[in-house]
């Protein structure tokens, strides 16, 4: 049985139109959607030889036994956030099945091959990303602060969870299915603009920024719109509006890729007559350097306490949630490496400012590697996120297949040798042309460090020249 990429593909568009709405996916964790998907999943993989488990934080395991008991784990996520993209997360997952699909067929594999479904890697409705990954490495030690934790409409946490079975005291049991992992293989859109800029279909990922995220809480005075002075109010949103911009700055002076983000502001009273009284941000810094990321924080409380006193206000600091610094496994990074320029040609290494299951996987000490599909425009978490995926997944799925247990390029039962060698790759001629036939080369200046190519593409089959768009392009959200 080969491998069908098109098939995943029509998989991808059928989840969209069973999961989705004019405004995009609709997929949060813990909800009637959510459970609808994942029921669906269930399905797709019903009559393969897999066994099923559902572990104590939700996720979802399918397990094919190999020769040995060491286990290759792939996967992904299939929540999303309201309004999302229809590949963000679940690529990853149905790659993954396509993927169960063609080793089910053939012989046994020399190692047990395993796809998992992480439980709200997003944390949309809470605020707390990677709970399912989380729990599963051992690192969820923030039950009390996720008992306080609340949804829009008042919901506490663990009530929501406990519906779809999830005991927060007994979450971190699902620790047991790491047990025996080799290695962890995950691939996801990119969700930025670096491998499009690159002309390149396929990169490889270093690791995951850190992240610091935390509820900022401005307090003041309500006071009468039309009767308060201005130089004797105490406006709660003030403080937060100067904080909202002083974060940019903190972003530029760091460098380095950093990045802070005030992703909600919620006022009170909420009226257009009143001052406000207080203001509870939600504040999202990110580094990959974690001592960087430490003075991020720290000069955005000094900041904060700043402003605070300028506004007559109090500001209080609330910690949601925090990850440190992921790096990747070296020789699984050489592996990928290898593999995508035997598939693309080329390839390019590049960090990820997005979190993912994959940086908790890691941080339990399972070898792990991410691949990234190039995105259009860099958009990602909007229905407005197309990809270049129809013609990338026969690449980044070909990749998975090389890697797979039983193939001549496997790892066998213990997991990648040492330096990641698994045979000589097949030479490419750097001019070698991009997945969609209809594209070409041209030298561009771009270097962005190893691995970056000399060549940006671009879609020659435009509708004004041939009556429709590039086979490889997902047109219909744009």
């Amino acid at each position: 049985m080969a491998l069908d990429p098109a098939r995943t593909v029509a998989e991808l568009r059928e989840l969209q139109e069973l999961t989705g709405d004019e405004n995009g996916a609709q997929r949060v964790a813990w909800t009637d959607t959510w459970v609808r998907a994942r029921e669906w999943l269930r399905e797709k993989l019903a009559g393969l030889p897999l066994e099923l488990e559902e572990d104590e934080a939700a996720n979802q395991w399918w397990t094919l036994r190999g020769d040995s008991e060491r286990s290759v784990l792939i996967g992904g996520h299939i929540d999303s956030v309201p309004n999302g993209g229809w590949l963000d997360g679940c690529l990853n997952v149905l790659a993954g099945v396509e993927v169960l699909r063609r080793l089910a067929e053939e012989r046994r594999p020399a190692t047990t091959v395993r796809l998992v479904n992480w439980a709200d890697e997003e944390g949309a409705r809470f605020g707390r990303s990677l709970f399912g990954s989380s729990a599963a490495a051992g690192s969820m030690a923030d039950q009390d602060e996720l008992r306080d934790r609340r949804d829009a409409e008042g919901n506490a946490l663990p009530e929501v969870v406990g519906r779809h079975g999830v005991d927060l005291d007994r979450a971190t049991e699902a620790r047991r299915q790491l047990e025996g992992a080799a290695a962890y293989l995950e691939l996801h859109i990119e969700q930025g603009p670096v491998l499009e800029s690159l002309g390149l279909p396929l990169g490889v990922v270093l690791g995951t920024f850190g992240v610091e995220r935390h509820q900022v809480t401005f307090r003041g005075q309500a006071a009468h719109a039309g009767s308060t002075p201005m130089d004797n109010r105490r406006d709660a949103l003030a403080g937060a509006a100067k904080l909202e911009l002083e974060i940019r700055e903190i972003a530029k002076r760091t460098g380095e890729g950093a990045v802070c983000t005030v992703g909600g502001v919620v006022t009170k009273p909420g009226i257009v007559t009143s001052v406000v009284e207080t203001a509870e941000c939600l504040l999202d810094q990110r580094h990959l350097d974690a001592e960087r990321l430490a003075a991020m924080l720290a000069q955005a409380k000094e900041a904060s306490e700043r402003f605070a006193a300028e506004e007559d206000v109090e500001v209080e600091w609330g910690r949601i949630w925090s990850i440190e610094p992921i790096l990747f496994d070296e020789a699984l990074i050489e592996l990928a490496d290898e593999a995508v320029r035997e598939v693309a040609g080329q390839s390019h290494r590049l960090p990820s400012g997005p979190l993912h299951d994959a940086a908790e996987v890691s941080r339990a000490g399972v070898p792990t590697v991410m691949l990234f599909v190039q995105s259009l425009r860099g958009l990602s978490h909007t229905k407005l996120s197309p990809s270049t995926w129809s013609s990338r997944c026969a690449r980044s799925t070909r990749w998975r297949r090389r890697r797979s247990p039983g193939s001549p390029h496997s790892w066998g039962a213990e997991g990648p040798a040492p330096g990641g060698s698994l045979g000589s790759a097949r030479a490419r001629s750097p001019r070698r042309r991009s997945a969609c036939p209809g594209r070409s080369a041209r030298r561009s200046p771009s270097a962005h460090g190893r691995g970056s190519s000399g060549y940006r593409s671009r879609c020659c089959r435009s509708p004004r020249r041939t009556g429709r768009s590039c086979a490889s392009r997902d047109t219909s959200r744009r």
